[in-house]
């Protein structure tokens, strides 16, 4: 495979991966070796069954029922049930991408060769990515063990030309979906069903796209963070490298030494260097390295949890192969738990933690810009007109109502659990409502980053002729490129949504370190 395509084995994917494939359909194929674990692991199911054995979800009910043993005659119709039954789920349906994203990681689970699906299914799912053909699947329905089951039921569905589909970006049956992309429906075999359904596929498709924009968000509000700096007068004593190597947290390091770089050169810190009464700046600009710091080593495991999670076998039951070089040389299909979503259930909940609380320190940056009393003589609500203008007074009270809903959100959603299937899950980790919690906050903060960076940007009118630093000048001319100045009141609306686009398409990326 070459750097434009990706080869499923089961391995470990990175969230790079996970969005090309997400945002950009970059093209996946099936990596010989995987053909050849699948192949041999379906051989084992193909013998069971041929021996008759009793084993959970081939040949058996499932969840309670687990106990009421299925005769050879109906089997195809236990695996076609057990889709259709589970395809329960409510709500909008979750974005193209993350159904994408969650067919990527369906496929390699089944990639690993632990499931017994034959190597069609697979490729069905990669014919399903290359075509376009995403099965609508509603966002909510999910508690998170045994896995993601409505979600990925809905994916399954769309898989068999039932329930709906996007194609061709409109939501239409499923089967005349596959029909026009020349597909026909697929066909399940004895487990294929339950293989498809067990894992966490869908939190981790929709949470790991959220936490790769997170990182975005927490390594653009530092260059947010410095023009604000800059606007306000204030120091960058606080960034110094002594100071970090006291206290030498991965992230805070990180983050001083993005805003040195970033704060050099300043013609504004050279104006007030030997004047300037005041001893330290507010927490919100000294403590930048230490906040948003240990907001990206939150981040950074969320993404180590993530990048193992992807490349793991989450269904059940898995079917190990005989291994001649193994302490036991014999095949076995064996039950457990890989499908609880708890890893990514806490991991999503603290990444949501972190990223309100880096809105907090955002939001308390742009009340600094407006607010007569902290602003070190910029004009009120940065606006020349003040009293018949109202200037970016009402963007801050945005940036405090989606502050506002976010802390709402960060409520932990993996400290609950209600136990469903007749008790016999008795535990759930509820990671599919920790994922799309943290894509909503996720979405909130890029919006008050936008804010921050459209108000700092105004902030920087009124240094002139003074320039700041180069690189925060050069940052600026790329805000003014997205919103001009405010030398009048105008509708701030359209701002706010291009500048966050522009985060978006990574328009601000070169600043990010």
């Amino acid at each position: 495979m070459n750097s434009s395509s990706l080869a499923l084995n089961g391995q470990p994917l990175t969230l790079e991966e996970l969005a090309a494939v997400a945002y950009e359909r970059l093209r996946v194929a099936l990596h010989p070796e995987a053909r050849q674990r699948m192949e041999a692991s379906r051989a084992v199911v193909e013998r069971y069954l041929a021996e008759g054995a009793t084993v959970y979800g081939i040949n058996t009910g499932f969840g309670k029922m687990s106990e009421v043993t299925i005769p050879p005659d109906r089997l195809a119709d236990l695996q076609l049930n057990l889709v259709r039954s589970h395809a329960c789920g409510v709500g909008e349906s979750l974005a193209e991408a993350e159904i994408r994203g969650m067919v990527l990681l369906r496929a390699n689970v089944l990639a690993k060769g632990t499931s017994g699906a034959r190597v069609a299914v697979a490729e069905h799912l990669l014919a399903m990515i290359e075509k376009n053909v995403c099965p609508v699947v509603p966002a909510r329905g999910s508690v998170g063990a045994s896995g993601d089951l409505a979600p990925l039921a809905h994916l399954a569905l769309g898989m068999i030309g039932e329930g709906e589909a996007f194609y061709q970006g409109k939501r239409v049956a499923a089967k005349d979906a596959l029909r026009a992309a020349g597909m026909g429906p697929l066909t399940l075999a004895a487990k294929e069903g339950l293989s498809l359904l067990n894992g966490t596929q869908a939190m981790a498709a929709v949470g790991g796209l959220a936490l790769l924009r997170a990182e975005r968000v927490a390594r653009l509000a530092s260059l947010a963070g410095a023009m604000t700096l800059e606007a306000l007068k204030g120091t960058p004593t606080a960034f110094d490298e002594r100071i970090q190597a006291a206290r030498p947290h991965p992230g805070q390091l990180e983050v001083a030494r993005h805003l040195r770089s970033l704060l050099a050169e300043s013609e504004i810190r050279e104006s007030h260097r030997q004047h300037d009464p005041r001893v330290q700046d507010a927490y919100c600009l000294r403590c930048m390295p230490q906040v948003h710091g240990a907001v990206l080593d939150g981040l950074a495991q969320g993404r180590r949890v993530l990048e193992i999670e992807m490349g793991s076998a989450t269904d059940n039951p898995l079917v190990f192969v005989a291994d001649a070089n193994a302490d036991t040389a014999e095949s076995e299909i064996l039950s457990g738990g890989n499908f609880h979503g708890a890893p990514l259930a806490y991991v999503f909940d603290y990444a949501a933690i972190v990223m309100v609380d880096l809105m907090s320190i955002c939001e308390r940056r742009i009340d600094r810009l407006v607010n007569p009393d902290l602003n070190e003589g910029l004009p009120p609500f940065l606006t020349p007109r003040a009293g018949v203008s109202s200037g970016y007074m009402v963007a801050h009270v945005a940036a405090a109502s989606l502050l506002a809903e976010a802390r709402v959100l960060a409520h932990p959603a993996s400290v609950d659990s209600v136990p469903t299937s007749g008790g016999k899950e008795d535990h759930v980790s509820m990671g599919m409502t920790a994922a799309w919690k943290l894509r909503q906050i996720v979405e909130n903060a890029e919006s008050v980053l936008a804010i921050e960076l459209m108000a700092a940007a105004e902030g920087l009118e009124y240094r002139r002729p003074l320039k700041p630093a180069l690189r925060v000048e050069a940052a600026w001319n790329q805000v003014r490129s997205v919103v001009a100045r405010l030398d009048r009141d105008r509708t701030l609306h359209p701002d706010i949504a291009n500048l966050r686009a522009a985060i978006l398409r990574g328009t601000l990326d070169g600043w990010m370190r």
